[in-house]
C-alpha cells in the first residue's frame, strides 16, 4: 500500500505543542492554509506553473554539452581518397591535417575547434562535462541546506537560475578548454539547487492532494527543455557552438527576473521559520487572487502551530542535513532513496550523454530520448494518486537495467528500441522516486533530502 502524502513525523523532531484551537479546527500546517486559501486555485496555478518552468532550463544545460562537446564525423578529400593516402577507418591523429576535413564547421564543436581528439593529454575532451557534473555534485551539497535554513526556496531558485544563465555567457565566451570547464563547473554549482527549490516550491504552494500531479508537471517542463536542445542545435548545425549556449543562457537571465518579482515565498516555510507575518501577508495575497476572503485570522492557528518550527533559528545553516544525518529514521530513508536514485541516475543520464556513442544521428538519437520522457510524464502524472511508490519504483528500475543490457547484446536494428524503452522507463522511476521523497520528509528538512537525492542520481 502506498505511503500517505505526508509522512509521519517523529515527535523528537517535531514536538507538538499543547493545542490552542478547539477540536473541530484544523490540526496541521496543511489543513489551517487550505482551508484559508483553498487546495489548488487560479492563483497556486500561475505560481506552480512560472516555478516548475526552471525545469526548462535545468534540463538544457544539463544536456547541451551533447551537442556543443560532441565529436564531429570527418571525411578524406577527394584527391587523398583518389590517391589512395586517406582511408575513413584511419586514425586523422596518423594524417596530415591537409588530407581530410570535418563534416562540420571547425567551430560547431569544441572538440574541433580546440583540436581535442588529437590533443596531447586525452583526458581533455572529457574535462568539461565531469567538471559540470562535479560542480552539480558541490553545489549540491554546499547549497541545497541554505533552502531549509536562511535564504528559502524563492531566493535560492533566483539565485541559483540568475547564477546559471550568467555562467552559461561566459562560457560561451570561452577562449580555452580550462576556462570553458571551469566556467562549466560555475553553472554546475548553481544548476545544482535550480531542480530541486523549483520541485519543492511548488509543491508547497498548493494542497497535499495536488502535490504529485504539480510535481510532475516540472517533469514535463523538463521534457519540453530537453526536447528544445536538439531542435535548436540543428538550426544551429552551422553556427558557431557558442551561439548555442547563448540561445540558452539569455532566456536563464530573464526568467530569473520573472521568478524574483513575481514568485512568492513559500508560506509553509515562513512560518516554519517563525516569519509569520510574512507568511500571513503571502496568503492573503493568494486568497485575493483566489477570489476568497481574505479578512481571515491565522493568529491563533499560527501559535497552534508553532510546534513546527524546526528550531533552525539557531543560526545553524546546516542544521536540515544535521537532521538528516543525526535522526534514525531520516537517516534510514534518505538512503534508501539515495541508493535507489543513484541506480536510476546510471541510466537517466547516461544513456543521453553517451548516446553519441552509438552508431546513429546524434539528432534524432536525442530528439527519441527526450520524446520518450513526455508519455513517461503523461503516464506518472494520470496514475500517481493510484500508484504505490516503492513497488514502481522497484519494477520501472529493474525494467531499466534488464534493458540496458540488453541493448548491449541486441544487433543494430532492435538498439535503440531497447535504448529509449530503457530510458524511458529510468524516467519514470526518476519522477517516481522524486515525488516519494518529497512525502517522505517535512518541511524543515524537505530542500536538502530532495538535493541529496538529486546528487545520488
Amino acid at each position: 500500500m502506498a505511503p500517505p502524502s505526508h509522512a509521519p513525523l517523529p515527535a523528537d523532531l517535531l514536538p507538538v505543542s499543547e493545542p490552542l484551537l478547539p477540536k473541530e479546527d484544523p490540526s496541521s500546517l496543511d489543513d489551517v492554509i487550505e482551508q484559508h486559501i483553498g487546495g489548488f486555485g487560479l492563483a497556486q496555478m500561475f505560481q506552480a506553473f512560472l516555478v516548475s518552468c526552471a525545469w526548462i532550463f535545468d534540463a538544457q544545460y544539463t544536456f547541451i554539452n551533447i551537442f556543443t562537446d560532441a565529436e564531429p564525423k570527418w571525411h578524406c578529400s577527394p584527391d587523398s581518397a583518389a590517391a589512395g593516402t586517406c582511408s575513413p577507418s584511419s586514425s586523422i591523429c596518423s594524417m596530415d591535417s591537409s588530407l581530410w576535413s570535418w563534416d562540420s564547421p571547425a567551430h560547431a564543436s569544441i572538440v574541433s575547434q580546440w583540436n581535442l581528439t588529437c590533443s596531447v593529454n586525452p583526458v581533455l575532451a572529457g574535462l568539461p562535462p565531469s567538471a559540470f557534473f562535479m560542480g552539480c555534485l558541490v553545489g549540491g551539497l554546499v547549497l541545497a541546506t541554505l533552502a531549509d535554513s536562511t535564504l528559502g526556496r524563492h531566493k535560492m531558485l533566483f539565485l541559483s537560475t540568475f547564477a546559471m544563465g550568467l555562467s552559461g555567457i561566459l562560457t560561451a565566451a570561452s577562449p580555452n578548454i580550462w576556462f570553458y570547464s571551469a566556467a562549466r563547473f560555475v553553472g554546475g554549482v548553481a544548476r545544482a539547487t535550480v531542480g530541486t527549490s523549483a520541485l519543492v516550491l511548488s509543491t508547497e504552494f498548493v494542497g497535499k492532494r495536488w502535490r504529485g500531479e504539480v510535481g510532475i508537471f516540472g517533469f514535463v517542463c523538463f521534457t519540453f527543455g530537453f526536447l528544445s536542445l536538439p531542435v535548436s542545435a540543428y538550426l544551429l548545425r552551422t553556427e558557431t557552438w557558442r551561439l548555442i549556449y547563448l540561445v540558452v543562457s539569455v532566456p536563464t537571465l530573464l526568467y530569473s527576473l520573472l521568478v524574483r518579482f513575481l514568485v512568492f515565498e513559500s508560506p509553509r516555510w515562513l512560518i516554519v521559520k517563525g516569519r509569520e507575518g510574512e507568511a500571513v501577508d503571502t496568503l492573503r495575497r493568494i486568497a485575493r487572487r483566489n477570489g476568497m476572503a481574505d479578512d481571515f485570522s491565522l493568529t491563533v492557528g499560527l501559535c497552534y502551530l508553532a510546534g513546527e518550527k524546526d528550531g533552525a533559528g539557531s543560526g545553524n545553516i546546516y542544521s536540515a542535513l544535521m537532521v538528516l544525518w543525526q535522526k534514525p529514521w531520516a537517516f534510514r530513508r534518505l538512503t534508501a532513496v539515495m541508493i535507489a536514485g543513484f541506480g536510476i541516475g546510471l541510466v537517466y543520464y547516461g544513456m543521453p550523454l553517451a548516446v553519441g556513442d552509438l552508431d546513429f544521428n546524434l539528432y534524432l538519437s536525442v530528439t527519441f530520448n527526450a520524446l520518450s520522457e513526455l508519455p513517461s510524464a503523461l503516464l506518472t502524472f494520470f496514475l500517481i494518486s493510484k500508484m504505490n511508490r516503492r513497488t514502481a519504483v522497484v519494477a520501472f528500475t529493474l525494467a531499466s537495467g534488464v534493458l540496458s543490457v540488453a541493448c548491449v547484446l541486441m544487433g543494430k536494428g532492435v538498439q535503440m528500441i531497447a535504448e529509449v524503452v530503457s530510458f524511458f522507463c529510468a524516467c519514470t522511476a526518476f519522477t517516481v522516486i522524486m515525488i516519494y521523497c518529497l512525502e517522505l520528509f517535512p518541511t524543515s528538512v524537505r530542500n536538502s533530502a530532495v538535493s541529496m537525492l538529486r546528487q545520488a542520481l
